[in-house]
């Protein structure tokens, strides 16, 4: 009978070192390449962003400056209030014309030809010794106003009864007439004047006249009712 006896002990055995200093060393060396590396990328990637941050500032001051040039070139600009008068007289001007062509489109204004007819009327019959002062014509000369002066009363009527003659007065009369003996200063009378104190009021040599066209009616002879002041 034999037996084998194993005298191997295993903590004889050579033992494997897995991790010596030199692999030790070459990693720690791997490892601090590797962070200097990334070291040096982000700073590469920092001053890349930062030079971009930069450009993007500028580019953006640019902008700014551009903005308030064109606010400032195309601000909105006050009301000139001296535009809006132009316009309103424009528009009143124009209203007006608009009304005067109805008018004259309707046939309705009446006397076309202008008013030379009545001043060569009231010229052509003048009468020696009163002259007129005055002359309004309204409308078509549905309206006439005459003032005047005269050396006497009656020269008044007179003159009336010449202006009936003329065509243009044809189917127009005379509703008032109003006459009055005005004061007048000394001096203006008889060119001389008092040696002291205020000129002195007296009635004048002639008398003042006013007919109207429309007003009261008329007399009995066709002349207007007269109103002596």
């Amino acid at each position: 009978m034999s037996q084998q006896i194993n005298l191997f002990n295993p903590i004889f055995l050579k033992q494997k070192k897995y991790f010596s200093a030199i692999t030790m060393a070459q990693a720690l060396g791997l490892l601090l390449f590797g962070s200097l590396l990334l070291t040096a990328f982000t700073g590469y990637r920092a001053a890349s962003l930062a030079n971009q941050a930069q450009a993007t500032s500028a580019q953006l001051a640019v902008a700014q400056g551009q903005l308030t040039k064109v606010t400032a070139d195309f601000a909105p600009r006050a009301k000139d209030k001296s535009l809006g008068d132009d316009i309103q007289k424009a528009e009143t001007e124009v209203k007006s014309l608009q009304q005067v062509f109805d008018i004259l489109k309707d046939g309705n204004f009446g006397n076309t030809k202008g008013y030379s007819g009545y001043l060569r009327a009231f010229s052509r019959q003048i009468v020696s010794g009163m002259w007129l002062t005055d002359l309004s014509i309204h409308g078509a000369g549905n309206e006439i106003g005459l003032q005047g002066r005269a050396m006497h009363p009656e020269l008044v009527p007179i003159y009336i009864r010449r202006l009936k003659h003329e065509e243009v007065m044809q189917g127009k009369s005379f509703a008032t007439l109003e006459m009055q003996v005005p004061q007048v200063d000394q001096k203006e009378k008889d060119g001389t004047a008092p040696a002291t104190g205020a000129p002195q009021r007296v009635p004048a040599r002639y008398i003042e006249f006013s007919l109207q066209s429309s007003g009261a009616a008329t007399g009995q002879d066709g002349l207007p009712e007269a109103k002596k002041q």
